[in-house]
């Protein structure tokens, strides 16, 4: 290494011209090597917060690789191979961060601390030296002009003492300081040559040691061959990607030629005729429906309509399902042209039964055609796939006639008022999938009540059949009298669905139901729950809508033959309730609600509900009657069709065999519940019998008494 420039400290203390000349010089070198390292300084700060801005971007990076499966994609499956590589690629990403952590550990030690003591340490004590020598220069002057300045007379011995000490001191001063000031401007010298090395020198071993660290952490086979097979993986999706691209220009070349029909409301003259499809069973698209508008006013509104399970069904864009419109297994309803508001290509679908009309209009004539086969064709088949009308209908009297041979066979059960447990049934239990009825549509949602005036007889006569339980108007609701109820309770509820089932009671047909509407539900994206408050007495049960007051159904205690609890949601339950038609038929169909608090408080109120009108009937049945008033007409002629239906069950099951019936010793009563319970509920000349009451889950006891076998 060539010699390295000093200032001599032997001439400090003279303080010559020379000395100040080359003193100036140093000082010009400091001031620049300081400027120079305050800017090396701030480009190793740069790299240093680079480092660390690229280990936390990598760990964020890695974070957000595995956030990717708690995504919840609609359209990704939960444990898919994308998540799977994508969780693989953050546990790598994990692996380069923590080297890049520590290579940022380096840098701060090797790097940064060498450079920032040296500025801190060396350049801003001669910056502060620097200062120090110029005020002992200044003081060192001073004090020799004054000794300069005394008088040649011995006046003041004193003055001229004092004097002397002063410049001694003065001198002393500039003296040392300089040494001082001298020596640090020298090692300056020295010091550059090493502290503006070693964070270069620092740099490069992290950097050195960053490589070994990151090629046995990410150099191995396995990360070798998982970006191999990742690679392969990518150009094959890359491959399909480009052909399915292809694919997807030639389709819709392809639909755009076989559209181009479809782009003219109304088809040109020189375009070829396309006659419509009058064999459609099935048909779906957006018609313009005639809505009435306070009383005098009508607007057209472009509404999506479509047929499933033989109801016309509609599903306006910002719903989510859809809703009934018409039930086209009803008697007399037909589709057939109209005119409407001067308007062309309209129709109209019309149910003679409830006196409704629905007015249409499609775009052009063949659309209009298309729709009015495709309703006639479902009303001609009764709502089921063309031509299985007639083995649906054989199937249907099949069932009736076995319905009707079990009623006979089970007569012990029917004509009790108090019914066994249902896991105690002496009736073996169907699978889930047998007790529901194929291809029934799922309602979810329910239907306003309407002003239509629809003849609804009582539950003892039964109510006319219907597949949507829930289409009753407010005439037939407002007629029961329960304002005066001895057992009423209020509950909020949400309509999840209703569905036709083949059983009236089994605790896994009511769980397999609640799954079937779930996962419709899931499917279809429906998502729109109708929330009510469900009234619960001992004559009835009333969904009650919220907006208005108004009820929107009614169910009469005999027509519910079983509730029960969702086995894992607390707040979903579900209950069957029986139909009749005017045939004698009889139909079941399960609705499912989700309850806002516990449905099992729902449960109880229906048990208890069913406890108290049961004792009401046994005590009509004991003779007490004191609920009953003959005074007036009305009300014996209720009590008369009580006793007339309780001796019509009776008399049936005398037809079949009535050695075989549960009778008292005494031949007078019937057994209430299976001789092999352990706890046997028998009728006998007590005036206040037992009554058992199943818990959680529960049968009507009220149905034996007051409804048909």
């Amino acid at each position: 290494m060539p010699d390295i420039e000093k200032l001599h400290l032997e001439e400090a203390l003279e303080d010559s011209p020379q000395t100040r000349s080359l003193l100036s010089v140093f000082e010009k070198d400091a001031m620049i090597l300081k400027k120079y390292t305050s800017n090396l300084h701030s480009c190793c700060q740069r790299v240093m917060s680079a480092q660390n801005e690229l280990c936390a971007a990598t760990q964020a990076l890695a974070q957000q690789l595995r956030t990717y499966e708690v995504q919840k994609f609609p359209l990704e499956s939960e444990n898919s191979i994308l998540t799977t590589t994508l969780n693989q690629f953050s546990s790598y990403l994990d692996d380069i961060s923590s080297v890049q952590q520590v290579l940022a550990s380096q840098f701060s030690e090797t790097m940064m601390y060498p450079l920032s003591k040296f500025l801190q340490a060396d350049m801003d004590e001669i910056s502060t030296m620097f200062e120090m020598f110029q005020i002992a220069s200044h003081e060192h002057e001073q004090a020799l002009t004054k000794y300069m300045k005394l008088p040649s007379k011995k006046d003041n011995e004193k003055a001229r003492v004092e004097t002397n000490e002063d410049l001694y001191a003065m001198r002393k001063k500039f003296h040392q300081t300089s040494l001082h000031y001298y020596s640090s401007l020298n090692a300056v010298q020295y010091k550059r040559r090493c502290f503006l090395l070693e964070p270069i020198m620092g740099y490069l071993h992290a950097q050195r040691s960053f490589f070994q660290m990151g090629q046995e952490a990410v150099c191995k086979p396995e990360i070798e061959n998982f970006l191999t097979n990742i690679a392969a993986s990518v150009q094959s999706v890359h491959q399909e990607l480009s052909a399915e691209t292809q694919k997807t220009v030639e389709l819709i070349d392809t639909i755009e030629k076989q559209s181009a029909h479809l782009y003219n409301a109304e088809p040109p003259i020189d375009m070829p005729f396309i006659p419509p499809n009058t064999a459609l069973t099935q048909k779906a698209g957006y018609l313009f429906q005639r809505i009435k508008q306070a009383l005098i006013t009508t607007k057209w509104d472009r509404v999506y309509f479509f047929t499933q399970g033989g109801n016309l069904m509609s599903q306006a864009k910002e719903e989510f399902a859809g809703s009934l419109v018409i039930d086209l297994n009803e008697d007399g309803v037909m589709a057939e042209p109209a005119n409407s508001d001067d308007r062309r290509f309209v129709f109209q679908v019309v149910s003679q039964g409830s006196k409704k009309a629905v007015v249409l209009q499609a775009e052009n004539f063949r659309e209009r055609d298309e729709w009015i086969a495709t309703i006639n064709n479902i009303v001609k088949d009764s709502g089921y796939v063309r031509g299985k009308a007639a083995s649906k209908k054989k199937e249907q009297q099949a069932m009736l006639t076995k319905t009707q041979s079990t009623d006979s066979a089970s007569a012990q059960e029917k004509s009790s008022p108090v019914r066994a447990n249902h896991s105690q049934s002496s009736t073996p239990a169907a699978t889930p999938t047998d007790n529901f009825v194929i291809d029934t549509p799922i309602q979810f949602d329910l239907v306003s009540p309407s002003d239509e005036n629809r003849q609804v007889t009582s539950p003892q006569t039964g109510p006319p059949k219907r597949i949507n339980p829930f289409d009753q108007s407010s005439v037939d609701v407002l007629d029961s009298p329960v304002d005066n109820a001895a057992f009423s309770q209020a509950f909020t509820v949400r309509f999840l669905g209703s569905m036709e089932v083949k059983s009236d009671r089994g605790e896994q047909l009511v769980h397999g139901t609640m799954r079937q509407i779930l996962a419709a539900r899931a499917i279809h994206n429906v998502f729109k729950m109708t929330e009510s408050r469900l009234i619960v007495t001992n004559e009835c049960m009333r969904l009650i809508d919220p907006s208005n007051n108004t009820i929107r159904v009614e169910f009469s205690l005999p027509d519910i033959s079983f509730w029960s609890v969702h086995q894992d949601n607390p707040r979903l339950f579900g209950f069957i309730t029986r139909n009749r038609s005017e045939g004698g038929g009889v139909t079941f169909a399960c609705h499912v609600f989700e309850s806002s608090n516990s449905a099992e408080e729902i449960c109880q109120a229906i048990s208890t509900a069913t406890k108290i009108a049961f004792q009401a009937i046994m005590e009509k049945r004991s003779g007490k009657k004191p609920s009953i008033s003959k005074d007036t007409d009305k009300n014996k002629e209720k009590f008369d069709e009580t006793e007339r239906l309780l001796l019509e069950n009776i008399q049936r099951m005398d037809d079949h065999d009535s050695s075989q019936l549960p009778l008292s010793p005494d031949g007078k009563f019937l057994i209430l519940s299976n001789p092999d319970q352990s706890q046997v509920g028998q009728m006998s000349s007590d005036p206040n019998p037992p009554i058992t009451q199943p818990s959680g889950e529960g049968e009507a006891e009220v149905e034996g008494a007051e409804s048909e076998a």
